[in-house]
């Protein structure tokens, strides 16, 4: 169970840009060898629970200057997570939500080199999540009741 919203200035990505980065973030967390070692079931139940937002943000500030369109993007990345995964967690949400952004980057190293890509794991108290009108538990991924 994850929920990602990504942070963009507006019109720094375009709508097929938005569309890769939002399915990488999910296809990145469950990879081909990852997915040899769940059960499908699980794979697909998993990647339903899976959720991505792009914000095209109006105004955005660094350092007092407006950043402009026409600069390469900055992104704000929120991934939330039950709390009882996020210590376990945070560093791989980071290092994969990271290697993403830089994946769709004409400079890829650049994520890495310039403070423009700000990650935030965040947990999410278990049973303060709920779908089908029920809580959902992250123990078992699966309403309950």
């Amino acid at each position: 169970m994850m929920f990602i919203e990504v942070f963009v200035p507006k019109g720094a990505l375009d709508p097929y840009q938005r569309r890769r980065l939002a399915e990488r973030l999910i296809t990145e967390f469950m990879t081909e060898d990852e997915e040899r070692r769940v059960p499908t079931a699980l794979i697909e139940l998993g990647r339903m629970t899976e959720q991505v937002l792009i914000h095209e943000v109006e105004t955005w500030v660094v350092g007092g200057r407006a950043v402009d369109p026409d600069e390469p993007p900055r992104y704000v990345v929120r991934v939330s997570v039950p709390s009882g995964w996020l210590t376990e967690m945070s560093e791989e949400v980071i290092a994969r939500v990271t290697r993403v952004l830089a994946g769709v980057e004409p400079d890829s190293d650049r994520v890495y080199d310039e403070p423009v890509a700000w990650v935030h794991v965040q947990g999410i108290a278990d049973g303060s999540l709920g779908v089908f009108g029920q809580v959902m538990r992250s123990a078992l991924l699966r309403p309950t009741g």
